[in-house]
């Protein structure tokens, strides 16, 4: 018997509806799922919500926060951004640690957050692309600048003496001949060669190198804190203007690590601290940033070079033998310090802090300090030890640690003194004649020899006496008198009266260059740097003398109608010209020089520091006793 299909045997849907109603009721949801869905990739504000449904972005590396004041022109610059190694969260972000270390970082160069919305637009950190990202908000960055100059103990400049009651004074005299000369090696550069990275005044023209990776303006940036200083004001702002109108870091070339930081790094900061002027303040940051990619080794050890235009290369180039050289990454603490304090970007001192990390961890032979060190590895490579070149800044930089620290970074201190005491017992010799050198150590075999970058260490050795052990204050002083002493013997024992490159200590021969090769002069500072520290120390008039001498010779033998050149033979009383007007002549010798004939107050030593391109970096006087060693 079949059954007959009926009307109520119909089956019906589950909520009552018939199926033309269900298929209008489906389509309605589906347009609501829809709406739904993309709301939470449309509206604004919903970048919690697509972390719900969204594989999170890989993250392209790079800096959290940029010292950009909003609105400040130079942060429309069209420059394309480095993409630096991955930064440590910075002040502000969201990592709860990093912002209980930013509470507890008080005291000096303080920052002033704005109590409105946290609006800041960081740099992007992708290639090729300047443009701003709202979503990724920070606080906005600033300094308080005349906070800063308000715990200077001594006025910039120094306080200023009644030049009408002593209108003819022997050291102002000699004073204002060292400013005749900043003047004219200054306006030689500019007539010939502005712009350039240095003045070649036998040719009357410009010099770029290689050794800047592209950057421009060397001279410019390495002279600013010395016109300043010597109040050469109509030049200052011919090298300001430069800087805010032609000073671009859209750059592509290979560039020495040590060099663009000491120089340009060193030279924009303490053109900033002295002015208080924003343009060099940003550019000293978005350049630091440009330097992060070296610290992509497996160790944090830099690289001596860094490539502007790719920052993602591969570990090619870490080949057998492949070394980071001491003096290079180990003169780094300082500026990027700085960089951190007017940046608020914790990047920058936790890439040298981890430097010093590897360094207390790594054995050192007798206590030295190897030259060369391995970046994959974390070994060293030779056992070659000096305190002059390649090695030297490392050292110098130990104790200006301390000393900018307000003497609170202890890890700086115990190192540098117990290097001082390796140097002492393995490297310190006296010669025949009874001059104290500094040798050079290759394996255990020593080379009485020492080099004119050396001669720093008689200055670095007075700067450091006060804080050693009770005991040792009176040795440290005398030895960096004798140190001293043997390197004016250097110029003393030549025909022009200025030092060669390195003088020896053998077969009878003292302080004297024994081959044509070392034999040059290249307008170096070393032996005025340590005339200026022993003169601070000491008052005795013999350093003045001695600077003096320096003056007169290199009003002789180096000055030309165009500029200041270096010589070939400093024991030929014809001089040979090498056509190059260094940029440290007028960063370091020329300022030092200065300083020799100043007042004890102007750059003061209890304010600021010298990084190794004598840029003056102030010392760290915080309100806040209770900093770590490893702060500024």
């Amino acid at each position: 018997m079949l059954m007959r299909k009926v009307p109520v045997f119909v089956p019906a849907s589950p909520w009552g509806l018939r199926l033309p109603q269900k298929f209008l009721f489906l389509l309605f949801l589906s347009g609501l799922v829809t709406l739904c869905f993309g709301a939470l990739f449309l509206l604004p504000n919903s970048s919690r919500l697509k972390r719900l449904f969204l594989a999170p972005r890989t993250q392209q590396p790079g800096l959290e926060v940029v010292a950009e004041v909003a609105g400040h022109p130079l942060a429309r610059e069209q420059e394309s951004p480095p993409n630096p190694a991955p930064a440590v969260p910075a002040p502000g972000e969201d990592d709860a640690s990093s912002q209980a270390n930013a509470r507890r970082r008080k005291g000096w160069l303080r920052r002033t957050h704005p109590t409105g919305t946290r609006e800041m637009a960081t740099a992007a950190r992708s290639s090729g692309s300047a443009a701003l990202r709202p979503q990724e908000p920070s606080i906005p960055f600033s300094f308080d600048f005349h906070a800063f100059q308000s715990r200077l103990r001594h006025p910039v400049l120094g306080t200023r003496a009644d030049e009408s009651k002593e209108p003819q004074s022997l050291v102002r005299a000699q004073r204002e001949k060292i400013k005749e000369m900043m003047q004219f090696a200054w306006q030689s550069y500019k007539r010939y060669a502005m712009g350039k990275n240095e003045l070649r005044p036998l040719t009357k023209d410009g010099y770029e190198g290689s050794m800047f990776g592209g950057l421009s303006g060397a001279t410019i940036i390495d002279s600013l804190d010395t016109l300043y200083l010597m109040e050469l004001q109509d030049e200052f702002q011919e090298a300001k203007a430069w800087v805010e109108e032609n000073f671009h870091l859209n750059v592509s070339g290979e560039a020495s690590l040590f060099e663009v930081n000491i120089r340009y790094i060193g030279g924009l900061l303490s053109a900033f601290y002295l002015t208080g002027e924003e343009v060099f303040r940003i550019k000293a940051i978005k350049l630091g940033e440009k330097l992060l990619p070296a610290f992509n080794t497996p160790t944090g050890i830099p690289k001596g070079v860094v490539n502007f235009k790719s920052s993602n290369r591969s570990w090619g180039w870490a080949m057998a033998g492949s070394s980071s050289i001491l003096a290079e990454f180990g003169s780094l603490h300082l500026e990027f310090l700085h960089l951190t304090e007017l940046s608020g970007n914790q990047v920058f001192a936790e890439k040298v802090r981890n430097i010093r990390k590897v360094l207390r961890k790594i054995d050192k032979p007798f206590g030295l300090y190897p030259n060369f060190l391995s970046p994959v590895s974390g070994n060293w490579m030779q056992h070659h030890v000096s305190v002059g070149g390649l090695g030297d800044s490392f050292y110098e930089y130990l104790i200006k640690s301390w000393l900018m620290s307000a003497k609170t970074d202890v890890e700086a201190k115990d190192m540098y003194y117990e290097a001082l005491e390796a140097i002492e017992t393995h490297l310190l010799n006296v010669s025949p004649g009874g001059l104290t050198y500094i040798a050079e150590w290759r394996g255990g075999i020593l080379d009485h020899k020492m080099g004119h970058l050396a001669c720093f260490s008689g200055g670095m050795i007075a700067l450091g006496a006060e804080d050693a052990k009770e005991e040792k204050r009176a040795r440290y002083r005398e030895l960096a008198a004798q140190i001293t002493k043997t390197c004016h013997e250097s110029y003393a024992r030549s025909d022009t009266k200025l030092g060669p490159e390195a003088f020896w200590f053998n077969s009878g021969r003292e302080a004297v260059a024994t081959q044509l090769s070392e034999s040059y002069y290249i307008l170096r500072p070393e032996v005025v740097e340590s005339y200026m520290y022993l003169w601070r120390q000491t008052h005795d008039p013999i350093y003045r003398e001695w600077g003096w001498e320096v003056v007169t010779a290199l009003e002789k033998y180096c000055r030309t109608e165009a500029g200041f050149s270096g010589i070939q033979d400093v024991y030929s009383s014809i001089p040979n010209h090498d056509n190059k007007q260094q940029t440290f002549f007028l960063a370091e010798t020329l300022k030092y020089l200065y300083l020799l004939f100043s007042e004890d107050d102007v750059l003061s030593l209890e304010d600021w520091v010298f990084n190794t391109e004598a840029h003056p970096l102030p010392v760290n006087h915080s309100d806040s006793p209770g900093r770590g060693g490893g702060q500024l």
